[in-house]
């Protein structure tokens, strides 16, 4: 076993773990990553309840997991959810600009005073580690799901304020788009060209950052390790037009699949209200802040001694995806989707 696998291994090994929205993308990658670390019990904590039995029969009912039906809002179900655990991933939010858009009052309820909600209840419990899943979305915010992911980062930020004599520290993964992930870009497209249908992209300039769902679940695992407190972790990920993400997908099934009809045309839409062209993983005010940590930048309270080029923090001027690793991770993710 290697060093990392065995630091990872003493920092979850018979531990208690919680994990809110733990059906989704990121909690499911999370779960596969943990089992290889031994914990005590991973508590899985959603309010979808159809989405609980499916990862249930998925699990094959193992022993180590605790379902749990609940929502961050509802405070006294998070006190009880909460008992005994040693740390905790908050990945439940939502997270879909046009919704937040639709219903920016309840954005605010999940989003924020949910995250309020846990950070209470990790400091009144006394949790080890507690890591709050964000996105870049949260820089700069243009829309409610942006700004509610910004005040969520803020309170964990400052969570280490009330803390006093208690033990727990707080960290932030902030991520670009995450490839596969319920709802993405890629599932959108994959639809599509499962329906025959062109591909929809909402204007040619928009660019993004990208991650696979494996790469993210692996990030949160090592900032848990490396976390000391109040610090933003955001991985090293490189950007792509969408239309060229589009036009790698329609590759990619052409060849994997040659037998199937695939419609190759790609459609121009009208850019949504308040959508960003592209996207920045930090602000002009925490580039003093963030350092380059080897596969990863941290951004914390100290100084760096070099600064960083702000063009590696925008998906408009920072590194793009080689078209061979793209090609890698469609392929991974298709894999991926027709073993489940």
């Amino acid at each position: 076993m290697i060093k990392d696998e065995l630091e990872l291994k003493r920092q979850f090994k018979d531990k208690i773990i919680l994990i809110t929205g733990g059906t989704g993308s990121i909690g499911h990658g999370i779960i596969k990553q943990l089992i290889n670390f031994k914990p005590k019990q991973i508590r899985v904590f959603t309010n979808d309840e159809n989405s609980l039995v499916e990862l249930k029969e998925y699990l094959d009912n193992n022993n180590i997991f605790q379902f749990m039906v609940g929502d961050v809002r509802d405070r006294d179900r998070l006190n009880l959810a909460i008992r005994n655990v040693d740390i905790v991933f908050h990945a439940a939010a939502m997270k879909h600009i046009d919704i937040c858009e639709e219903n920016p009052f309840d954005a605010v309820k999940t989003n924020v005073v949910g995250t309020s909600n846990i950070l209470e209840a990790s400091i009144i419990e006394d949790v080890e580690k507690f890591i709050f899943i964000s996105t870049d979305k949260a820089t700069n915010p243009s829309t409610t799901l942006g700004g509610s992911k910004l005040l969520a980062e803020r309170l964990t930020l400052d969570a280490s304020t009330y803390v006093g004599k208690g033990k727990t520290k707080f960290a932030i993964v902030r991520f670009g788009n995450v490839l596969g992930s319920r709802g993405s870009v890629f599932q959108i497209f994959q639809k599509q060209i499962q329906n025959q249908k062109p591909l929809t992209v909402t204007d040619a300039r928009m660019t993004r950052f990208i991650m696979s769902i494996s790469e993210a679940s692996k990030m949160i695992l090592n900032v848990t390790h490396l976390a000391k407190d109040g610090e933003i972790f955001i991985l090293k990920m490189p950007s792509i037009r969408i239309e060229d993400l589009a036009k790698g997908m329609l590759e990619v099934y052409k060849k994997k699949f040659p037998n199937n009809k695939i419609v190759k045309q790609i459609k121009i839409l009208k850019s949504r209200e308040r959508e960003r062209f592209h996207e920045l993983l930090i602000t002009q005010d925490e580039i003093p802040y963030c350092h380059d940590v080897g596969n990863m930048y941290k951004i914390s309270n100290k100084e760096t001694k070099k600064l960083i080029s702000m063009k590696e923090f925008s998906s408009q001027t920072s590194k793009r995806i080689s078209k061979e690793k793209l090609h890698k991770t469609i392929n991974e993710l298709i894999d991926d989707y027709l073993s489940n």
